[in-house]
């Protein structure tokens, strides 16, 4: 074979490689996240005029995901709203029940933190270091207040599988003495797989006077009407 036919053979190969290599990135593999940018094969031509770059490495959700909305109510049971068969009426909360899905197999631990960070993760709570809430916590292992670097969060694999992730309201997951200017920050909202937050940092708050943290920036309140500031 001359160095001409070598040359064109040795070009198709490589376009063939290209094209079943993208072929293939079509189906990402979410076993492992975060998802690994595909690897493509080195491009052999000299002429930058002439190489074609590789397709642009994005994750997406998968065609057809769902939208995933989840509302958590300190203080109230299981069968209190007329979506489970209780006394109150929440038109609202019986239609999304209608055209989603009901789950009864969730426990609670009594205690805000440590039920919202089951839920989080989807772990017992002293697996979570989230023995009791964060303003009692402790040096002994389960009850730290600290999620631990191993153990992600819904949102955390919803993000790294596409999703666009948001939080508002109470976030009651972060040690007291990591609300802070100095931080750290590791376990915030907006580090632990939400793009957005918006809400406050604690477990109990002036609901009329709320201290309200914008991701990492804590927000000036204007000063209520009627009021000396």
């Amino acid at each position: 074979m001359n160095r001409s036919a070598l040359s064109t053979t040795m070009s198709m190969a490589l376009t063939v490689a290209c094209t079943a290599a993208a072929a293939a990135q079509t189906v990402p593999d979410r076993t492992v996240l975060p998802i690994p940018e595909p690897q493509h094969p080195h491009s052999t031509v000299l002429d930058a005029r002439k190489a074609t770059p590789p397709p642009r490495f994005e994750v997406k959700a998968p065609a057809g995901a769902p939208n995933v909305l989840i509302v958590l109510l300190d203080d109230f049971g299981f069968g209190q709203s007329s979506a489970f068969g209780g006394p109150i009426n929440m038109p609202t909360v019986d239609r999304l029940a209608h055209n989603g899905l009901r789950y009864n197999q969730f426990h609670t631990t009594a205690m805000s933190a440590p039920t919202r960070m089951a839920l989080l993760t989807g772990r017992n709570h002293h697996m979570t270091n989230m023995g009791s809430i964060t303003e009692t916590a402790t040096a002994f292992p389960g009850n730290t207040g600290q999620r631990p670097e191993s153990i992600a969060t819904l949102a955390m694999i919803l993000r790294y599988n596409g999703y666009s992730t948001a939080q508002f309201g109470k976030n009651h997951e972060t040690a007291v003495w990591e609300i802070s200017p100095s931080g750290p920050t590791d376990r915030w909202p907006t580090r632990s797989g939400f793009d957005k937050f918006y809400g406050f940092m604690a477990g109990e708050m002036n609901q009329w006077a709320p201290t309200i943290y914008d991701g990492l920036d804590r927000i000036e309140r204007p000063p209520t009407p009627g009021t000396i500031s």
